[in-house]
């Protein structure tokens, strides 16, 4: 892949990134969250009264092992369940249970060697996505759907300390609250119609739901999950 430029949005200039920071419930643990499209960090640097800063920087990938979640070898069960493993889902039922460990017995990847994740992220639209799934209530096929219906975009997980190294400081620039807020509100309303318009009261006859995935005992591969 080469050189990669990369964007971070936070209310902080952050020259240098410190590997073993950060909080280790976030989509894919402990580490930094990054994306190519800079104007999607512009709203993450921002809220609603506070300005903030974009940081940008060069990663050399030359020689680093990056996870696509979105490529063609990967499916959503994939993303979800590395979900699953980092971020706090209340399984409070025993379907929810079993589809914990029915996804972590199955979809589970080892993140061992991996380096840079590269992925849907799941802010709170993209979360109550993954949790109606993994409670039953939507299929897979709307799962899907929602995914790219929303409009959230993909981000950059770097994860180890051999990704942090690689990473260099370009510079900042300031973000303004009364400029980029209302457009982060517009991307989260967006995506929140968008879900509300799948007909997510409605079973599907035919569908793929988590019961089904695990009572059939679909694996990664089916053709069924693309």
């Amino acid at each position: 892949m080469g050189e990669l430029f990369i964007f971070h949005g936070s209310e902080n200039i952050v020259e240098k990134p410190i590997f073993g920071k950060g909080r280790k419930d976030n989509d894919y643990g402990q580490g930094f969250y990054c994306t190519e499209n800079i104007n999607m960090a512009r709203e993450w640097a921002v809220d609603e009264n506070r300005d903030g800063y974009v940081n940008k920087y060069s990663l050399d990938t030359s020689s680093l092992k990056i996870l696509n979640l979105n490529s063609d070898e990967h499916c959503v069960l994939h993303w979800i369940t590395i979900l699953l493993q980092n971020r706090r889902f209340e399984l409070d039922t025993p379907l929810s249970r079993e589809a914990y460990r029915y996804l972590n017995e199955n979809f589970s990847l080892n993140l061992k060697d991996v380096d840079v994740i590269k992925g849907f992220r799941a802010d709170d639209s993209y979360f109550s996505y993954a949790d109606d799934f993994v409670n039953g209530i939507i299929s897979i096929s709307q799962l899907s759907s929602a995914m790219h219906l929303g409009e959230l975009g993909e981000q950059i997980f770097i994860r180890s300390k051999k990704a942090f190294d690689k990473l260099r400081f370009i510079g900042s620039e300031p973000v303004q609250s009364f400029e980029w807020y209302e457009r982060k509100s517009d991307r989260d309303r967006r995506a929140r119609e968008a879900y509300r318009s799948l007909n997510r009261n409605d079973y599907i006859h035919g569908e793929l739901y988590m019961v089904r995935i695990i009572d059939e005992e679909v694996k990664a591969g089916d053709p069924r999950l693309q």
